[in-house]
Parts: C-alpha cells; sequence; structure tokens
C-alpha cells in the first residue's frame, strides 16, 4: 500500500512522513522541489504542486491513502483547488483521505473558519473515507515569535502574559492523522488536537526553558509593542494583527484542552516542555 503526503516538506507533513515509514508503509512525498526535499531513504519523492492540477494524476497513480493539506485557504481558489485534487483523486482510485484543516472550524471563529469549512464539506461530499485533523495553535509557530530573542538575549516577550494556550507538538499532530490512514475506525470522524496542559504565555516561557535547559526572562510588551515586534520580525501587519488578536481573544475566552488526541492514541499528548527538548536547536542549545 502507497499513501501519498502532500505539503510532505512542511513542518507536519514531514512528522507524517517519518510515521509513516516507522509504520512500515511505503510513501510517496509530493513537492515542487524534490531535490531540496531532504526526506528519508526509502521515500518516493515525486514532483508537483497542488496549484497545477495537472501534475495530480501522477501523483495519485497507484495511491490507496492521502494526507492532504488544502492550499490557498485564505482565499476561494482554496476551495477550487480541494475540487480539482477531490476530482483527481476519485479518478485514480484513492479510498482514504485524511484532511488537515484547524480548530477554527470547531470554534466557528468569524474569518478563519469559512474556507476550511467548505474543503472539509467538499470531502466528505467526495465519496472518500475521509477524516478531519483540527490542530489548534501549533507549538512550532514560537520559533517565529520566540527563537530569535531566546537565542540572542534569552528572553521572551508577548503582550498577554496571562492570556492562554494550549499549543499542540507536531508529532501528536502527524501521529492521529497516522493511525488514521492506517487504521479503521477514523471514518467520518473530526479530531480537534491541543496539546495537554492549558498554559499562560508566562507558563508557556518557563516550560520552553526547562526543555532547552536554559533560564528565560518574560517580558511583558503593549499590543502596540508587541505588534512592532512582529512587523520588525517579518510579518506583514494585517498577520501581526491576526496573531495578536487570537492571543487577545484567548485572554478573554481560554480555550479549552482536548481530550482527542488520548482517545485516538490511548496516552495524553506531548507537553510544552518535551516540544522545547526536541527543538533545543532552533532555540540555539546544543
Amino acid at each position: 500500500m502507497t499513501v501519498l503526503v502532500t505539503a510532505a516538506t512542511g513542518t507536519t507533513g514531514r512528522a507524517v512522513v517519518h510515521a509513516l515509514l516507522a509504520a512500515g508503509q511505503q510513501v510517496r512525498a509530493l513537492t515542487r522541489h524534490p531535490a531540496k526535499a531532504g526526506l528519508p531513504d526509502g521515500v518516493e519523492v515525486v514532483r508537483g504542486d497542488l496549484e497545477r492540477p495537472e501534475d495530480l494524476a501522477a501523483a495519485l497513480d497507484g495511491v490507496d491513502r492521502a494526507y492532504y493539506l488544502p492550499v490557498a485557504v485564505h482565499d476561494e481558489r482554496g476551495v477550487d483547488l480541494a475540487d480539482d485534487f477531490l476530482a483527481a483523486a476519485a479518478a485514480s482510485g484513492l479510498r482514504r483521505i485524511v484532511t488537515l484543516t484547524g480548530s477554527a472550524v470547531t470554534t466557528r471563529r468569524p474569518g478563519s473558519f469559512e474556507l476550511l469549512l467548505q474543503v472539509e464539506q467538499r470531502v466528505e461530499a467526495s465519496g472518500l473515507e475521509w477524516t478531519h485533523v483540527r490542530p489548534h495553535e501549533f507549538a512550532v509557530n514560537k520559533l517565529d515569535v520566540w527563537a530569535h530573542s531566546v537565542r540572542t538575549e534569552g528572553v521572551v516577550r508577548n503582550a498577554f502574559p496571562d492570556g492562554t494556550g494550549v499549543p499542540v507538538h507536531e508529532a501528536d499532530i502527524a501521529e492521529v492523522a497516522t493511525t488514521a490512514l492506517l487504521e479503521d475506525g477514523h471514518r467520518g470522524r473530526a479530531y480537534t488536537l491541543t496539546g495537554p496542559e492549558r498554559l499562560t504565555h508566562r507558563q508557556q516561557a518557563a516550560a520552553v526553558a526547562e526543555g532547552i535547559g536554559r533560564p528565560l526572562r518574560f517580558e511583558p510588551l503593549t499590543f502596540g509593542q508587541a505588534r512592532r515586534m512582529l512587523i520588525e520580525g517579518g510579518y506583514p501587519m494585517a498577520i501581526a494583527e491576526y496573531i495578536l488578536s487570537y492571543q487577545a481573544e484567548f485572554a478573554e475566552e481560554p480555550p479549552e484542552v482536548s481530550p482527542d488526541f488520548e482517545r485516538v492514541t490511548g496516552r495524553p499528548g506531548r507537553t510544552l516542555v518535551e516540544w522545547a527538548r526536541d527543538h533545543r536547536a532552533d532555540f540555539g542549545q546544543s
């Protein structure tokens, strides 16, 4: 049995590839740049782009199951591109699909869930065996906003010190996706994934410090200071405000820890301390 992994060089796609290999599966990895993929030996790496429907027939040929990460989900093309993928999947004989969307579909946060929900609905209408995986905040996003200041100053900065989050390890997302791909009993299910703990940003910084084995200082910011920090770090203003609006919302409406990872796997998810330990090198620690 061959499993297709789209976005195979992304954070979660790469983790899914490794999990499938560990389970003894044949893996076909779809990527725009095979020469730069850096995937393990034994993976069939094929060139392809989900935004080019003409690439899909070859990528799906002989594939029984697929891990699908929608593309262009912030504009209407995302739904059309999902239709293209699903049409090619039906023509190829694909049987099972696991779709990565997001917890915004669960919470119905306006402006965040609408296109993801439409993609899920298209998958559900496709006739395939489907499972949706809806992660909350990726813990790995902390590398974008915290890693530089941790490496250079030993400090974490945030505008909502007591606002909470439930960041999830990318390996947990990949584990649930892989389980749904390989095992029966997950057809027609949607799993919302969070970390096993709800932590304030101060507590998250302390967890990262414990994981990397280095003391860190926490520095509160105003909203304006945090926005400027993100923009100076390379974020467009709209994205910076989008990130901060999420944090502001969670400060007033704390997110809940989801039981879905433990329901699927039979054990608690990986903690933020464990995630930070796995990413010591990214934070400049050997």
